[in-house]
C-alpha cells in the first residue's frame, strides 16, 4: 500500500513540474506574439495601398473608357471602382491605427 501511494505521489509530481515546464510565461507568449504581428503590419498595409493603387488606375481607365464612348451609366461605374479604390486605402488606414503602427 505504501509503495503505491509513493508512486501515486511522485506521479502527481511529475505532472506538475512538466506542466510548468512546457508552459511559458503569460506576458512572454503575449508580448512576443504583439511583436511578431506588428512586423507584419507595415508590408501589409504596403501591398493593400499598393493594390488600391492598381485598382484606381484600372477603375480610371475603365470609367475613361466608358466616357469617351458615351456610355450612360458613367456614374455608376464611376462610383463602383471609386469606391473599391476608396475602401482599400481606408483598410490600410485602420489596419495601422488598430496596431498602433
Amino acid at each position: 500500500m505504501r509503495v503505491k501511494a509513493s508512486k501515486l505521489l511522485v506521479l502527481a509530481a511529475i505532472c506538475l513540474f512538466a506542466e510548468r515546464s512546457f508552459a511559458q510565461g503569460g506576458t512572454v507568449g503575449i508580448d512576443a506574439a504583439t511583436s511578431s504581428l506588428n512586423t507584419y503590419v507595415d508590408p501589409i498595409s504596403t501591398l493593400i495601398l499598393s493594390i488600391g493603387a492598381v485598382v484606381g488606375l484600372i477603375g480610371g481607365i475603365r470609367v475613361y473608357i466608358k466616357w469617351n464612348s458615351g456610355d450612360q451609366d458613367i456614374s455608376k461605374e464611376l462610383m463602383s471602382w471609386g469606391g473599391s479604390c476608396l475602401f482599400l486605402i481606408l483598410v490600410s488606414v485602420v489596419i495601422k491605427a488598430f496596431f498602433g503602427v
